[in-house]
């Protein structure tokens, strides 16, 4: 059973469709740790040009998908209630393998450090058990409506 549905993961971060990566959230110790599912389909609007005949999540996408993840579990802590996440870096990205139609993508994120306004963490995408990229993202926390 999801821990968070899709509905309540939209209730807390601004994302919508076509560009809400999440399905659900698996398991999460708020201010640690965050694990949420991905489930890739056919029907994604970005396979229609990357690759016909070949289709591939794009990098970018997987990176995006994370950092919805991440950012969930960053809004998830009290001091960030009714704020928004928005990455501010991305360190260390490695692409190990592909993510295709018919995937479930895991997304496991650590918190490494908090501050007053910044998250970083330690984010990792895996399909099967197999890590498909890893990468460390910084998030500036603001107000919905600010302007950084």
């Amino acid at each position: 059973m999801a821990l968070m549905t899709a509905q309540e993961i939209m209730d807390l971060i601004p994302n919508r469709y076509p560009i809400c990566y999440i399905d659900y959230v698996d398991a999460m110790e708020p201010g640690k740790s965050i694990t949420a599912t991905k489930n890739v389909t056919i029907n994604e609007s970005f396979f229609q040009g990357h690759f016909p005949g070949n289709p591939v999540m794009p990098g970018v996408l997987i990176i995006e998908t994370l950092a919805q993840a991440a950012s969930i579990l960053i809004l998830k802590s009290p001091e960030f209630f009714k704020k928004t996440a928005y990455l501010g870096a991305i360190h260390n990205a490695k692409f190990r393998r592909m993510v295709r139609p018919g995937d479930v993508v895991k997304l496991e994120i650590e918190m490494i450090k908090k501050r007053r306004q910044m998250g970083i963490v330690k984010a990792v995408a895996k399909v099967l058990d197999k890590k498909v990229c890893s990468a460390e993202l910084v998030f500036v926390v603001a107000d919905r409506q600010a302007k950084i």
